[in-house]
Order: structure tokens, then C-alpha cells, then sequence
């Protein structure tokens, strides 16, 4: 039986392809190329409002079926996490992407879109509803839904939204992810073609030699943090995580690694009951290592086109982010395009060729930031069961005394 090729390969070669095509082939078929680009760009600014409404709805509607004080500990956490890691990221960013993207660096690219070719044509395809207006009716139905089933209603509206993300999957799945390549195949001709492509790598090259090593730090803090707070050896339980870590390498998926990670988890000491609560929960509420990439990226490229970057741009886009990926596809590259709707808040539209760069960026380290979002689980799942424990060793006292 055949072997497929993964995502990451093929990303590879589309952007290999790119760049050869931009740098050899006739104007003409630069031009077909990017009218794909064009046209899937369309499309995907159509999918995103859906994918927020099917994501999102279902997300928070699932989280109604936690144990109450369990369930809101656990995702007040996994969010601080998440914000925490996207702040390191931004600091990190900020001190260090300045020695490698000067501003003389930034005016060299200047405008990445600027001389590049236009589509042979277009068709106009706008979103049925706007991205606000979805996240306004996404958070209000899904907060709605998992109020009703807290009283016994709503297992029909329920139903509909977890079918309705089964849908917004199948079409990531089928449609949107086996296209990237030759979108970003578009996008690198364009770029080749514009005279650019070769600063930019010779950027992103350097911004990745950071961002992985930081998701590794990231996690041995997380594991240190929970050791401290358990009376447990962090580094036995970072040994114990390497067979997680290197599934959701090999996957790419947090959904596809759970069952590898609740066994790690036990060989953590975390209890029965709270690791097959909290790792499966995790897997779509804590996204740490997808935060740590997306910031980085997002920062980079903002540095690169000369544009604002400080604090107050990108602090209201980390804190968004971290609900907006809430429940992410467990399909690679769900984190991003998750995230795609949000780009505007920065100043980077969300259907042109910077959003297709970042794109490209983030899933060629997918498997990294994948590996780091469920590790860091695992870490949780060790603060939360010592929290049980404090909590039942304390009502038995109340009930004996």
C-alpha cells in the first residue's frame, strides 16, 4: 500500500515550483497561475465567516458537557496559557526580529504585493456575512447552547452546530488544505516574479531558527511550573511527553495524538478520571505553540512591510486569538485558519499574498507547534489533578467535621 504524501511536502514543492516558475516560465503562465491563486483567495474569504460560525459554536456549545469547577479552571488556564505564550512570543519578537529586519531590510522588500502580476480575471464571490458579525452570532449561540444544555435543553441546536462543523471540516479537508500548494505555488511565482522572494526567505529562515526552540522552552517552563506545584520531577515528566511530542510531529493533528498523550499523562501519575478529561478538552482549547507561531510570523511580517507593530496592535490580537481557535480543526494548519479572519485587526488582509506567506510559514513548522500545544496539555492535566486532589481531600474534611 502507497504511502501519501503529507501536507508539509507538498507545501514544499509548491513553493520549490513557485519560485521556479516566477524565475523561468512565460509572463503568461505566471498570470494562470495567479488567477488560481486569485480565485482560491476568493473562496477562502467566503469559507472564513463559516469557519468561524462552525468552529467556534461548536466549541464553546461542547464545553457545557465539563465537570463545572473542573471545566472552568481548566480553560481559564489553558487561555492564560495560551495569551501568555503569544505575549513571550510578541516580547521575544520585539527584541530580537530588529537585528535581522532592520529598517533598511524593510525598505529594500518595501511592499511585497508591489510589481506583482494580477489575475487574467476574476469572479466576484463575497461573504454571505461579515467576519464581526460571525463572531458576534458565533459567540452568542454558542454561550446560548451551552447555557440550555446545562438545563437539560438545546441538544437539537446542539446537534446542528456539531453537524454544521463536520461540514466546515469536510470542506477544509477535501477542498481548501489539498489546494494550498498550488495557492501557495501562486503566490511564490507572484512574489519570484515581483523580484522579492529570496529577501523574504532569507528573513523567515532566521524567524524559524526562534520560533521552534521557543516553543521547546515554552514547554520545559510549563512542565517546571507544574513539577513545582505537584511535588514532581519535571524532567522525568518531560521524558515521559517525547512519545506525544513526536506523534503530534509525525500527525500534525492534536485530535489524531490524544490517545498517545493520555498515556503519557499516566505515566505522569495524573489519575484516570482527570487525564481523559482534560487532554481530549485541551486538545482544542490550549493552543499555546500554534500562539507562539502565528505572533512571531505576524510580527515579522508587520516589521518587513515598515508597518506598526507595538503593544496596542498586537495585544487585542493575541487576546482574540486565543478564543478564536477554540476548537481548531484537528486538520493541519486549523490554527491558521483560524486565525485568518483576525489578520485585518494588524493591518494584513486576510485574502491577499500576505496572508498566503503566512500561511505558507506556519505549516511548513505546523508539526512543531502541534507538538508544543499538546505537551503543554499534559502539563496541565498535572496542575489540574493536584487541584482535585487539594479539593477532595478538603470536602471530605468538611463532610467529617
Amino acid at each position: 500500500m502507497k504511502k501519501k504524501m503529507g501536507l508539509v511536502p507538498k507545501l514544499i514543492i509548491g513553493i520549490i515550483a513557485g519560485i521556479l516558475i516566477g524565475s523561468y516560465a512565460p509572463e503568461v503562465l505566471v498570470k494562470v497561475l495567479v488567477t488560481f491563486s486569485s480565485l482560491f483567495a476568493s473562496f477562502l474569504k467566503f469559507v472564513i465567516p463559516f469557519i468561524i460560525l462552525g468552529f467556534v459554536i461548536a466549541g464553546i456549545a461542547d464545553l457545557a458537557t465539563g465537570a463545572g469547577k473542573l471545566l472552568g479552571v481548566t480553560t481559564a488556564i489553558s487561555y492564560g496559557s495560551t495569551i501568555i505564550a503569544g505575549s513571550i512570543a510578541f516580547l521575544i519578537a520585539t527584541l530580537v526580529f530588529p537585528s535581522f529586519i532592520s529598517a533598511d531590510v524593510a525598505s529594500s522588500i518595501g511592499d511585497p504585493e508591489a510589481g506583482m502580476l494580477g489575475p487574467i480575471f476574476t469572479i466576484p464571490l463575497e461573504p454571505m456575512v461579515d467576519v464581526t458579525a460571525a463572531i458576534v452570532f458565533a459567540f452568542m449561540m454558542g454561550l446560548g447552547i451551552s447555557t440550555l444544555r446545562n438545563h437539560g435543553k438545546g441538544e437539537t441546536l446542539y446537534g446542528m452546530a456539531m453537524e454544521f462543523q463536520e461540514i466546515v471540516t469536510k470542506t477544509l479537508s477535501t477542498i481548501i488544505i489539498p489546494l494550498l500548494p498550488i495557492y501557495i505555488a501562486g503566490t511564490f511565482a507572484n512574489i519570484t516574479f515581483a523580484g522579492q522572494v529570496w529577501k523574504i526567505l532569507g528573513i523567515f529562515w532566521k524567524v524559524y531558527l526562534i520560533v521552534i526552540p521557543l516553543h521547546l522552552i515554552y514547554i520545559t517552563a510549563m512542565f517546571f511550573v507544574a513539577g513545582t506545584i505537584d511535588s514532581k520531577n519535571p524532567i522525568q515528566m518531560l521524558k515521559n511527553q517525547i512519545p506525544g511530542y513526536l506523534t503530534a510531529v509525525g500527525t500534525q493533528s492534536s485530535a489524531a495524538t490524544i490517545p498517545v498523550n493520555v498515556q503519557c499523562a499516566e505515566k505522569n501519575g495524573v489519575s484516570k478520571q482527570i487525564r481523559e478529561f482534560v487532554v481530549p478538552l485541551c486538545a482544542t482549547i490550549h493552543l499555546a505553540g500554534s500562539m507562539i507561531s502565528i505572533t512571531s510570523f505576524t510580527v515579522a511580517v508587520l516589521m518587513m512591510n515598515g508597518m506598526p507593530h507595538g503593544v496596542s496592535v498586537i495585544l487585542p490580537y493575541i487576546l482574540m486569538l486565543g478564543v478564536a481557535m477554540v476548537a481548531a480543526p484537528g486538520a493541519p494548519g486549523g490554527a491558521i485558519m483560524s486565525a485568518l479572519p483576525f489578520l485585518p485587526m494588524v493591518g494584513i488582509p486576510s485574502d491577499g499574498g500576505l496572508a498566503s506567506l503566512m500561511i505558507a510559514l506556519y505549516i511548513t513548522q505546523d508539526s512543531f507547534g502541534t507538538a508544543a500545544n499538546i505537551s503543554g496539555d499534559n502539563a496541565i492535566a498535572v496542575i489540574i489533578d493536584h487541584l482535585n486532589d487539594k479539593w477532595n481531600k478538603k470536602s471530605e474534611k468538611q463532610k467529617t467535621a
